[in-house]
């Protein structure tokens, strides 16, 4: 009881302090969709750009939110939001609170699998279909294990990166023999996600029947990354990582709206 007494006395704990503002919150939530610029954060929260960008700042200075320098507009700056980091302080935030509410590693907390529903359709989008959304496509299929079906295209194809089929090799997935494909070749079929992991693809996306999601992840592409092949292969090492994470979270929210589903069609 010692410990509760302490936290009692102290401050909330910093996860709470960020994320309790309504601007922030807002901001937050908005970023665990998709990838923004401020501009579109503006628009969606109904805010002025200077009160926006100095709540932004908060959330990058508290670890929560970072930047990545558009690739179609270097004028522009996309914010991303750090679940894992969020997850873990959220978690954090519980304990601090009272021991009972620390949770294990996200235990529990996925419904179960075999669900009778058709799976969730997926498309992943980048320019040369050569690298990033290859990646997404073979985890996604990997990861949901049978919860997602997915695809992939670019604006502009071009050949498989030799560096995206060892990557996924290490990771028990070939790759070898797939061919990259024009996003023309879906644009008449119906997503439930249409993901966009390039800042140019995203400005040249199509309209898709049936109002799927349209998220956007603003990831690097890693076969622009200079120096010797070591760093590039590093570099796709990491763009697998991220789109693992971000998969990650993707598939639990499949899976959790599937069976919210369920149980209203139950009710």
């Amino acid at each position: 009881m010692i410990a509760l007494r302490e936290h009692r006395d102290g401050s909330p704990p910093r996860f709470l302090r960020l994320a309790g503002h309504p601007l922030r919150w807002r901001l937050l939530s908005e970023l665990a969709r998709s990838d923004r610029r401020v501009g579109e954060l503006c628009e969606l929260a109904g805010q002025r750009q200077s009160l926006v960008s100095y709540h932004l700042r908060r959330l990058r200075d508290g670890g929560l939110v970072s930047a990545r320098r558009s690739l179609a507009d270097g004028r522009d700056t996309y914010y991303l939001l750090d679940l894992v980091g969020c997850g873990e302080l959220l978690a954090s935030a519980g304990a601090s609170l009272h021991p009972g509410l620390a949770p294990d590693a996200r235990s529990g907390a996925r419904p179960e699998r075999g669900s009778a529903r058709e799976p969730a359709r997926v498309l992943f989008l980048c320019t040369g279909n050569s690298a990033r959304s290859q990646i997404a496509e073979a985890l996604c299929e990997q990861l949901s294990e049978g919860a997602a079906r997915a695809v992939s295209a670019g604006s502009h194809p071009k050949p498989l990166h030799p560096n995206a089929v060892r990557v996924m090799r290490g990771r028990g997935v070939d790759l070898a023999g797939r061919r990259s494909k024009h996003l023309s070749e879906f644009t008449g079929e119906r997503f439930d996600y249409v993901i966009s992991l390039c800042d140019r693809v995203r400005e040249v996306c199509p309209e898709f029947p049936g109002a799927p999601e349209l998220i956007h992840w603003s990831i690097p592409d890693p076969g622009r990354e200079p120096g010797s092949d070591e760093a590039t292969l590093s570099a796709f090492e990491r763009t697998a990582a991220e789109l693992c994470t971000r998969i990650g979270f993707l598939i639990e929210a499949i899976e959790q709206t599937t069976a919210n589903l369920e149980v209203t069609e139950r009710a």
